[in-house]
Order: structure tokens, then sequence, then C-alpha cells
């Protein structure tokens, strides 16, 4: 495992998702209380004095014994407030911050003057490129089949291209839903996992109610891909879509990237849910910490599961059967 020793205290290899207007400090401090490294958008916090409240909740109730923890900084020219939000993450020092929807140059001298890690959030190996060669310690793969913004390449070509040119920390998203999935970023040359849809239903999620419930009911089949509604793509339930008045001819007209009010009224797409392929293996609204357990109970059968030994039984006696023939 290609990580950092003061991560030393996780439970499983995996990140829990910042999603946009789902992640909070609760979620937070019971994903590294569990052994899941917990992060969260700092536009969640809709001012910088409800950020620096979530900022010292978070650092007075985890303690060295748990996960290290993430914030996550959207570093596109639309958003106003990063000084504000880089200003107080050099002030509570969170051990990770994970930079999206721009360059992390503005931010990696600033994190690794108090000694945390910068991980930038790529979804294509270009953009990858540019973030390796701004110093990045680590790159958070987004691809396809990733709730929220996603990316169009699978991780099965994604990771082995990324290694060809990165050393460094490599987490893996997209799709991801279960301890074994987690397993397998491993296999394919990632370090870590990164996992969303899956922790949206859990109790100390932002989510609300109705949006765990229509988690339980939709599959992949009601979703759709689209980057008319933040003007990047994303995959949405088309049920909230139609819930929230927002047509499907709608979204096939022209928007621009605008994340400076993540609730204001005027901005009906905060009021639509994304959700990731995985969605259809939702089967319960649970805690946290009872979310995790699970994961790594299967991740740890993955890892202990006897090797492929040949062919399946019934391809062997095919293949006999032809040569005898």
């Amino acid at each position: 495992m290609n990580l950092p020793v003061e991560w030393r205290n996780l439970t499983v290899p995996l990140i829990a998702a910042p999603m946009f207007l789902i992640s909070g400090p609760k979620m937070v401090i019971e994903c590294c209380r569990n052994g899941v490294v917990g992060s969260f958008p700092t536009p969640n916090a809709r001012t910088p004095e409800i950020l620096e409240e979530w900022l010292e909740e978070i650092t007075s109730s985890l303690t060295e014994h748990d996960a290290p923890w993430a914030v996550n900084l959207v570093v596109h020219q639309t958003n106003n407030r990063l000084p504000i939000d880089l200003e107080l993450v050099k002030k509570y020092k969170p051990p990770i911050v994970i930079t999206a929807l721009g360059s992390p140059k503005a931010v990696i001298e600033a994190v690794h003057e108090y000694g945390g890690r910068v991980l930038a959030d790529v979804n294509s190996i270009a953009y990858a490129r540019k973030a390796v060669d701004a110093g990045v310690d680590g790159l958070v793969l987004v691809g396809a089949g990733a709730g929220g913004h996603t990316g169009y390449m699978t991780g099965f070509a994604l990771v082995p291209a990324i290694r060809e040119f990165f050393d460094g920390i490599v987490v893996l998203g997209g799709g991801l839903m279960t301890g074994a999935s987690i397993r397998s970023a491993e296999l394919l040359g990632a370090d870590m996992a990164l996992m969303g849809t899956r922790f949206i239903p859990c109790h100390e999620s932002l989510a609300n109610d109705d949006y765990r419930k229509m988690l339980l009911e939709v599959s992949f089949e009601d979703l759709i891909l689209t980057n008319k509604i933040t003007g990047v793509p994303a995959y949405w339930i088309k049920q909230s879509l139609a819930l929230a008045g927002v047509s499907l001819e709608e979204i096939t007209s022209e928007v621009s990237i605008n994340f400076t009010d993540p609730k204001g009224d005027a901005r009906r797409w905060t009021k639509v849910w994304s959700a990731g392929h995985g969605v259809g293996a939702i089967r319960k609204i649970e805690p946290v910490g009872s979310l995790i357990e699970s994961l790594v109970d299967n991740y740890w059968d993955a890892v202990n599961a006897p090797p492929f030994r040949g062919p399946p039984l019934s391809f062997r006696v095919a293949e006999e059967c032809k040569h005898e023939g």
C-alpha cells in the first residue's frame, strides 16, 4: 500500500467521497471513527462562519486513533470563497485536501507548509498529467460510473494508464459499492477506493429522507448523463428531475458552471439528486458505522478468497468434447 504511515488507522483503504450538499461534519466524524477517510466539500457550509464551526467540530471530535479526514476545495474560478476557505484550511490543518475543477497549484504550497497531502480530483489522463506536473501528492481518479461529476474512462483502463507516469497515491472512484470493489481497485494498481453513492442513505449524511427513499427504489436505468444541470457531466436520477420541475427537454439548453451558492433558491439544480452506476445495490438506510462494518467484512472476504484455478468446469467439459469430437 503506497500510503503515508500517518494514515495507519484505516480499517479499509477507502475515502467516503466529498459529495456536494450531502457530506457534512457528522458523516466525516463517523467515517473516521470507523477507519475510513471522511471528507466534505467546503461549499457545503453556506458561509465561512459555518465552515469554521464544522472544522472546529471535526478537529475537536477526532483523535490520533481515528482515520485521517479531508476537505474538498473547489478551485474553479467561479468559487470566490476559495481564498477564505483556504485560510481556514491552513488554520485547522486537515491531513488531506482534495482539489476539484481546476488547477491545484494555489493549494499545494499552503497545505504542504503544515504537512498535509494534496490529492487532485481528475476525470481524464490529460488532467491527471497537469495535476502531477503541479506537484500533487496523489490523484483521485473519477472513472466512468461515478455519481455527481463523472468520467468517461473505465477504471480498468484508467488506473494502469496513470501508473505509466505516476507512482504517488492513486484513489479510484466510479461505481464502487462493495468491499470487493475496494479490493478490485487495489488489484488494478490503486492504493485506495473512493465511494460516494453508497454513503448517501446513511443517517449521518445531509440528504433528506425523500432522497434516501428514492435511492432504495431506483436502478441504473433511472439515471441520465448530462452536463446541462451544473455544466459538468454528471449522472442524475430522472425521477428527481421530474419532481424538481426540470424536464428532459429543458436540460438540453446551455448552462455555465457556477458553484458560488450551493443552496440558492434560484438554482433548481440543487434540488435534483445524483447517483452513480451502482445505485441498484443500495438495500437499506443505515448508520455509517454499520455500512463500514459490512464493507470491511466483504473486503476481507475478497482478500482471503481462494485463488482462481482454471476455467469453470462447464467450459472445460465443452472444450474436451470439442477435441474428442
